[in-house]
């Protein structure tokens, strides 16, 4: 059988077998990829070389009198503003997406990014000596442009008809803060300088992120998972923090073993309470079609 390339510094830390997939129904699951529900993120090259254009006014603004100094600051600090509210516009646009049910972002940020840009270049044209014409002329032609490259952010909630309001805000709360805890794991797992070990932590990242959109599909269901959502994952938190801190010092077997088992604990208790609830879903579903079916032929006329 074919043998995956592996050893001492590989992520998964040896060899690695491929292993044929398990079949339905049997407890022997291959391990979860936990990069296979990510998607690369759309802030990459594209809005990094934003951060270069101002550049162009900025080592031009020393060159020229003391209105052309001014204005070509102005155009520098405009489109460096529209640059960093760009990129941080395409990632709330991609958490915007990953949601089943979202709200939209309270401020566009890719849009305002866009009439930065607009102005950024309108400022930079008049320090470069042209009139207002082409300087309004190049303003619009750039906005324009921005928008065309970036789209416009969402501008409508998504997935919250027929939803409790108070309950979606709730909702939505809870996830947020379950988000911080495991940005806070991943990020004190990187002071352990092991990639497996990051690996491993999004790997349960990825399973806790199933149970976060099974309870925003259904609000009602945040009672039964909310001390999944804030006590277990500020535990997790508190544990990865401690275990990284020891791990960096002195590469200890044993409590790498043990955070290794936490973690696969961890991942088995957020799975079976996703299926959980899930399962209860479906049955809530099928009483209320069966409760819909009686009441439709009670009122159905006999003929």
């Amino acid at each position: 059988m074919a043998e995956r390339f592996g050893g001492k510094y590989s992520p998964d830390g040896g060899p690695r077998r491929n292993h044929p997939p398990a079949p339905p129904g049997s407890g022997d699951q291959p391990p979860r990829n936990p990069y296979d529900e990510r998607r690369r993120t759309r802030a990459g090259s594209r809005s990094n070389l934003l951060f270069f254009v101002p550049l162009i006014f900025l080592i031009g603004a020393f060159r020229g009198d003391p209105a052309t100094l001014v204005l070509s600051l102005l155009a520098g600090g405009l489109l460096l503003l529209a640059a960093w509210l760009t990129r941080e516009g395409i990632l709330a646009h991609e958490a915007y997406d990953a949601r089943r049910v979202a709200r939209r972002p309270a401020f566009p940020r890719k849009i305002f990014g866009s009439v930065l840009t607009g102005l950024g270049l309108a400022a930079g044209t008049i320090g470069g000596g042209e009139g207002p014409l082409y300087a309004a002329l190049f303003g619009v032609i750039g906005a324009g442009l921005h928008l065309l490259s970036f789209g416009p952010d969402p501008l409508q909630n998504k997935g919250m008809e027929g939803v409790d309001q108070f309950q979606t805000d709730r909702v939505a709360r809870a996830v947020d803060e379950a988000e911080k805890h495991l940005a806070a794991m991943k990020d004190a797992i990187l002071r352990a300088g092991d990639r497996s070990l990051e690996a491993r932590v999004e790997r349960f990242a990825q399973t806790a992120r199933g149970l976060f959109r099974t309870v925003e599909g259904d609000p009602g269901d945040l009672t039964a998972a909310r001390k999944y959502l804030s006590v277990y994952l500020m535990g997790a938190r508190d544990a990865t923090a401690k275990f990284a801190d020891l791990y960096a010092r002195n590469r200890n077997a044993k409590a790498r073993a043990d955070y290794e088992a936490l973690l696969t604990d961890l991942e088995t208790t957020f799975a079976s309470r996703t299926t959980a609830l899930l399962e209860n879903n479906h049955a809530d579903l099928d009483v209320e079609i069966q409760v819909l079916r009686e009441r439709l032929q009670f009122e159905t006329p006999a003929r």
